[in-house]
């Protein structure tokens, strides 16, 4: 589902949905209101709401000391229009089908979206969108109202066979596999005269889990310095170019390292496979449904936009400089 493009954070990324719509009847287009920037099915889109929206999207994206030219809020324009018209198309749509959300609800999808933030900071969060509480709230009824609408109507028409399953699988058998692995200990110490003198110790019997706890500086030393399985690419460099050259039980001479200086024990080693379907028929699933929804979103969406009757005022759109806004929206 396409977003609205609001930068500042990842809170105000999710929060770019629908803005306040208003049902006054359809301006004659010859004769266009130049408080109106278009028309969705009769439904308008107020010059107003747009520049709201669009003061908060440059705000968020201007740096402190530079304004966007005419020519680079262009792009913003058209991106927000093409993304307000078709969330105007959805929630159309909704209404069509008695698709709404509780109160409760978006209650709940507002608690989501602050618990993300420390204490406190939601609250700057908005401030920063100049977002007014209430205004979240709308927004999340929107986003909630979408998701429904989605759920109802299109997803529930997503089915998957088991040959389909198995067919994504043998065509993916590369992403359904485990690569070789190594379960590692590891004693580290600041320098190399008491990494030799571990290495004698190690040398004349001691064990190594017990000097890995007796020695050791990281934190894996009170488990006597168990790294766990772990594939190539994981650790750093020094570490797979030492481990995985080892066979099990085999201890390594001093490694230098920019964290100190190391000898390994590798523990076990498992060797990379195939996994079975039966394994990962899950995962397959979920991957595949994921994409025939999101395939099956695109259709829907464009299907409904096809069917809009839309009218853009480009005068009033052209008039529309984008000026950031400056205050902040009243808080509830």
């Amino acid at each position: 589902m396409r977003q609205a493009f609001v930068r500042a954070t990842p809170l105000l990324a999710t929060l770019a949905l629908a803005v306040g719509l208003s049902g006054c009847p359809k301006k004659d287009q010859e004769d266009p209101d130049a408080n109106v920037v278009a028309t969705v099915n009769g439904e308008v889109l107020s010059r107003a709401d747009f520049e709201n929206e669009l003061g908060r999207e440059l705000a968020s994206s201007a740096t402190e000391s530079a304004q966007h030219t005419p020519e680079e809020v262009e792009p913003y324009k058209r991106a927000l229009l093409d993304t307000l018209i078709s969330r105007m198309v959805l929630l159309q749509e909704a209404r069509t089908h008695n698709i709404t959300v509780t109160p409760e609800e978006v209650d709940r999808g507002v608690l989501r979206l602050s618990s993300d933030y420390p204490a406190g900071n939601f609250n700057e969060v908005l401030a920063q969108g100049q977002l007014s509480m209430a205004e979240l709230k709308a927004r999340e009824a929107a986003r909630l109202t979408i998701e429904k609408l989605f759920a109802n109507q299109v997803y529930t028409r997503v089915a998957l066979t088991e040959e389909e399953l198995r067919g994504y699988y043998s065509a993916h058998e590369a992403e359904f596999s485990e690569p070789e692995q190594v379960r590692a200990a590891q004693i580290v110490v600041k320098g190399m005269d008491e990494a030799r003198r571990v290495q004698a110790q190690l040398k004349s019997g001691k064990k190594f889990a017990e000097l890995a706890r007796k020695y050791s500086l990281s934190a894996d030393a009170k488990v006597g310095g168990d790294l766990g399985f772990f594939p190539r690419g994981q650790m750093p460099p020094a570490f797979d170019q030492v481990v995985f050259s080892m066979g099990v039980g085999q201890v390594s001479d001093v490694v230098e390292t920019e964290y100190g200086y190391h000898l390994f024990r590798v523990l076990e080693k498992k060797a990379g496979r195939k996994l079975e379907f039966a394994e990962v028929r899950d995962q397959v699933e979920a991957k595949l449904l994921e994409q025939r929804r999101s395939e099956a979103q695109t259709k829907y969406e464009q299907e409904l936009r096809a069917k809009a009757k839309v009218w853009v005022n480009e005068a009033t759109l052209q008039a529309i400089r984008g000026k950031p806004a400056t205050q902040p929206a009243p808080k509830e």
